[in-house]
C-alpha cells in the first residue's frame, strides 16, 4: 500500500513543524526518517497516520485521504507506534497486545480464537510471550516498548508507522526487533515508514532514507547517499566517520571533538 504526500506544511499553531514535505513510499517499502531533534519527525508520523491534519498540503493511503477512509477503515490500514504510547499500569501485557485486534472485531464483539493466535504469535516473535500476564506496570521500558510493537504487529497493518521503535532496547533486542519487522514483509506486503535515532541501524535496515531538517527533506536515498560526513557535519553539527559493514551496509562512528 503507498503513500503519497505533497506540499505538507503542519504546526501546532506556532511556527510550521512541517514545511512543504513532498514524499512517496512505495508500497512494501521501507523508508527511514532521519533528523536531528526538532525536526519534524513525530509530527510526520502523526500527520501520515491522520492523527494531526496538516495545515496545507495532502496526504493519501493507496489514493485516499485519512478522512476519506474514515477512522475504522484507517486503524485497520495503518498501525502507529508513537514515541511515547500510554500504559494503563493495571492491564496485563497480553490485554493490551490484543487491543490491537480492535479494528478487526465488530462492535459489541469480543475477541475470538485467531485474534487471540494473532497476539500470542507476534508476542512469541518479540521474545516477549512470558510477559503476557504481568501488568503493564510492572515490566521494565525495554520490555514494555517490545509490548508496544507486538500491539502494532498484532493489527496486521498494511502500513506501518513506527515513531522510534527500538527506544529503551538493548543493542541485542533493536536488531532482533528490526530483523522481526523486516521480515514480516517475507510473508506479505507490508509499507513501513519508521523514524529512527540510530544513524548505523537505519542504514543496515530500511530500503531508502529520508533526512528532515527544520521541517524540510533535505537528502533521500540509499544509506550511502544519505549518511555522509558532510550531511551529518551540517544537521547533527558533529563530526563522524562511516565504516563499511561487509554484509550489511555502513556504519556512522562518531568522532570525539577535540
Amino acid at each position: 500500500m503507498s503513500i503519497t504526500i505533497e506540499a505538507v506544511t503542519a504546526g501546532y499553531g506556532g511556527p510550521s513543524v512541517l514545511r512543504d514535505v513532498s514524499l512517496h513510499v512505495a508500497e512494501n517499502e521501507w523508508v527511514g526518517i532521519l533528523g536531528p531533534n526538532g525536526a519534524g519527525k513525530s509530527t510526520l508520523m502523526k500527520v501520515i497516520a491522520g492523527l494531526h491534519p496538516p495545515a496545507s498540503g495532502t496526504v493519501t493511503v493507496e489514493g485516499a485521504t485519512p478522512r476519506d477512509h474514515g477512522r475504522r477503515r484507517m486503524a485497520q490500514l495503518v498501525a502507529y507506534l508513537p514515541q511515547d504510547p500510554f500504559f494503563p499500569e493495571s492491564m496485563t501485557a497480553g490485554e493490551y497486545v490484543l487491543l490491537g485486534r480492535a479494528p478487526h472485531i465488530g462492535y459489541f464483539a469480543v475477541e475470538g480464537p485467531r485474534d487471540i493466535a494473532v497476539a500470542t504469535e507476534v508476542l512469541e516473535l518479540l521474545d516477549a510471550a512470558h510477559l503476557a500476564r504481568r501488568h503493564l506496570g510492572d515490566i521494565s521500558g525495554g520490555e514494555r516498548q517490545r509490548v508496544v510493537l507486538a500491539r502494532a504487529l498484532a493489527q496486521e497493518p498494511e502500513v506501518l508507522l513506527l515513531d522510534e521503535p527500538t527506544t529503551a532496547l538493548d543493542i541485542g533486542h533493536q536488531v532482533a526487533a528490526l530483523e522481526m519487522i523486516g521480515s514480516i514483509r517475507k510473508d506479505r506486503p507490508v509499507t513501513i515508514v519508521a523514524a529512527m535515532h540510530d544513524l548505523s541501524l537505519a542504514g543496515q535496515f530500511t530500503d531508502r532514507l529520508v533526512l528532515l531538517a527544520q521541517g524540510r527533506i533535505v537528502a533521500s536515498g540509499t544509506a550511502r547517499e544519505v549518511l555522509t560526513p558532510d550531511l551529518i557535519r551540517e544537521h547533527y553539527n558533529t563530526e563522524v566517520a562511516i565504516v563499511d559493514v561487509p554484509g550489511d551496509g555502513i556504519a556512522v562512528v562518531p568522532k570525539r571533538n577535540g
